[in-house]
């Protein structure tokens, strides 16, 4: 039995939408989840009455990238070319968003969840939340391109390579983290800063975003498809599948992510058990 994914759009305030990711345990996204989250921040964007967007999730964690059980269940490259387009349009929808997109992030905050964080405009973060991409570990490549919006070159490198993470107080000091609070208010922190944002001019805050995007040194978009090549490539090669199999047999762990860890798996361990 599969567990659904839900993501859902609200309007806790005027002017702001808030996009919340429910897929117990860990929030870790099938193919399909990817496209209804990209789905979700688009349509947010798209109306006129909305000034700013909080992306949030529900449960012990963020998000725990993709699910890699689909990824073993699945015969053939199906699934993965579903889940990198899947992850490049929900990445993109963040990034592309026509207003500010604030991420409210608690626990875990691994893979994919590497992409939607670091392509918000801000990020509220709990004392708790861990920053990292396990990519190695699970036989993939990608979201370099936005480990390196969060720290400086050669951090991201040593990151990237070991596949350790970093706590929301170590961003903090980085600058890519706006304020760390207690776990249990960081939606509500969120939600002020999404506020303070929301108080400005609709017509100019849309103005600001293209703006802003339209000087980034980087284009996101291409850098992370060049990454996802590799990705591929890994998987033709065998390599990709050893990793994710291995990963997949392993016993789910206890406790959150721990913060230098190799990908602070305590939480991001359940995602490979959480489909049969």
């Amino acid at each position: 039995m599969g567990v659904s994914t839900a993501v859902t759009l609200s309007r806790p305030e005027d002017g702001i939408a808030l996009v919340t990711v429910d897929r117990p345990p860990v929030n870790a996204l099938p193919v399909q989840g990817w496209f209804d989250l990209a789905d979700a921040v688009r349509a947010a964007g798209r109306d006129p009455g909305t000034r700013c967007v909080v992306l949030a999730a529900a449960g012990r964690g963020f998000n725990a990238g993709v699910d890699l059980k689909e990824l073993q269940r699945t015969p053939g490259h199906g699934a993965l070319l579903g889940v990198n387009r899947g992850c490049h349009a929900a990445f993109g929808a963040v990034y592309d968003c026509e207003v500010p997109v604030v991420a409210a992030v608690h626990g875990h905050c691994l893979g994919g969840g590497i992409g939607l964080a670091g392509n918000a405009d801000a990020i509220v973060a709990s004392e708790d939340a861990t920053f990292g991409l396990p990519e190695l570990d699970r036989g993939a490549l990608g979201a370099a391109t936005h480990l390196a919006r969060l720290v400086p070159p050669h951090l991201m490198r040593t990151l990237y390579y070991t596949s350790r993470t970093v706590t929301a107080a170590e961003l903090h000091r980085h600058g890519a983290v706006w304020d760390v609070v207690p776990r249990g208010t960081v939606l509500a922190a969120a939600l002020a800063l999404a506020g303070e944002i929301a108080a400005k001019d609709g017509y100019l805050l849309r103005l600001a975003k293209a703006a802003i995007n339209g000087i980034d040194p980087v284009d996101v978009h291409r850098s992370y498809r060049f990454e996802q090549g590799f990705t591929f490539e890994a998987s033709l090669s065998g390599v990709a599948d050893r990793h994710r199999d291995a990963f997949a047999r392993r016993e789910p762990g206890h406790g959150p992510p721990r913060p230098g860890t190799a990908s602070g798996d305590g939480s991001a361990d359940t995602s490979g058990k959480e489909t049969s």
